[in-house]
């Protein structure tokens, strides 16, 4: 066993809170507030974590292994997400099939155990979960074929270590088209602004959020924990591929993209902090766009490859 693909694992279990951290005192320096700690959110888990379980009498036990399935399947995932050109603790042939079966079945159990309540406005807040994926799925799955065939596997380490200086220099246009639908991706999967505010407490315009309203304590305080691993990915993906040019591995590898995931997240904060949050009936169109750079990414690879 790698001990560098050990400390990686160790590094986004305890570095992921710190994340929603670095966006909120971004956020608040644009409103110029001095905001909350950066260690906030690993005082809101463990406060969490101390209460006691209270559940509706209408759920049932689905709604109550929700968020520890959730939890599961994304340190599972965490475990296939490599750094930089250091290799994943589990690494092989079609993980990143593996890792959306992962996240998907996450967010089933997420949408069902919101169903189980009987709420109408935790049902609302469902459908609408399950809309948006159905449109920035496609866009993931498209952005990481471009990568594939750029790299020659369907491995994620593979993919990263083999987009090398010499790759970015040869498709650099669609390999940023393709961050730039990353980038979307991950603002839709997180219900960050401009898709979803996950600070708002209206009903009739939230998200993700509405679709937890009946959790609390140690559970809710497992899906806060559990939303910031689903944040650590989706910025692995980007910093995994801009930073890919460098071909550093080892320590020095798990430092440069330690760092590249604070980028992230400042970039984060400034984009929640510079737009408003979008109509929903406007959402459907940034996420088809996403869908459309990573299709236009992967023909401009088709043409790349059929010199």
């Amino acid at each position: 066993m790698n001990l560098v693909s050990v400390l990686s694992i160790v590094l986004a279990l305890v570095m992921a809170p710190l994340l929603l951290g670095v966006i909120n005192r971004t956020k608040a320096i644009f409103a110029g507030r001095h905001g909350a700690p950066l260690v906030q959110v690993y005082r809101d888990i463990w406060k969490l974590l101390q209460k006691g379980f209270v559940y509706s009498g209408t759920t049932t036990w689905v709604f109550r292994i929700s968020p520890l399935v959730g939890v599961a399947c994304v340190v599972c995932a965490v475990m296939l997400i490599p750094t930089l050109g250091n290799r994943a603790l589990f690494a092989f042939q079609g993980d990143i099939i593996f890792m959306a079966y992962l996240l998907g079945l996450m967010r089933f159990f997420l949408v069902v155990a919101a169903l189980d309540t009987g709420s109408s406005f935790e049902g609302m807040g469902a459908s609408r979960e399950v809309t948006f994926s159905a449109i920035a799925e496609p866009a993931l799955l498209l952005g990481m074929a471009v990568l594939a065939k750029l790299s020659g596997t369907m491995s994620l380490s593979g993919m990263f270590a083999g987009l090398n200086s010499a790759a970015w220099l040869a498709a650099g246009p669609a390999l940023a088209v393709t961050v730039a639908s990353f980038l979307i991706i991950l603002l839709s999967e997180n219900a960050r602004i401009p898709v979803d505010d996950p600070n708002t407490h209206l009903e009739l315009t939230m998200i993700h959020e509405v679709m937890v309203l009946d959790y609390g304590g140690p559970d809710l305080g497992v899906i806060l924990y559990t939303a910031s691993l689903k944040l650590w990915i989706f910025s692995a993906l980007i910093v995994n591929t801009v930073l890919s040019c460098l071909e550093m591995k080892g320590l020095t590898a798990v430092g440069a993209f330690a760092g590249g995931m604070i980028l992230v997240a400042i970039l984060v904060g400034v984009i929640e902090s510079v737009m408003a949050r979008l109509r929903l009936l406007t959402v459907p169109r940034l996420l088809s766009s996403a869908v459309v750079f990573s299709i236009l990414a992967f023909i401009l690879v088709l043409r790349l490859s059929g010199r």
